[in-house]
């Protein structure tokens, strides 16, 4: 996972450059290249994110593994229903 921080960091320091030059400078062909390099940044989130969930769905399920070898949880009993009150006569 350090590693996955490390590219996503590098990514985001070689933008710098083409940031100051689109904004500052007005040079579109450094938009160009922001556009491409936040398309890039995009796509690793998405994979970070996703490497993040199969990592603690996969802890979630190790640690609920002991739990199901052991007795079976009792069901709740069903509250009982409630009957409404029957309406007062006018």
């Amino acid at each position: 996972m350090a590693n996955n921080f490390g590219k996503l960091r590098d990514l985001v320091h070689s933008l710098e450059a083409d940031f100051e030059k689109f904004y500052d400078k007005s040079n579109s062909a450094a938009g160009t290249r922001v556009r491409k390099g936040m398309q890039e940044l995009k796509n690793m989130a998405q994979e970070i994110r996703a490497e993040v969930q199969n990592t603690k769905n996969s802890a979630t399920d190790k640690a609920a593994a002991p739990a199901a070898k052991a007795a079976p949880a009792k069901k709740a009993a069903a509250p009982a229903a409630k009957k409404a009150a029957p309406a007062k006569k006018k």
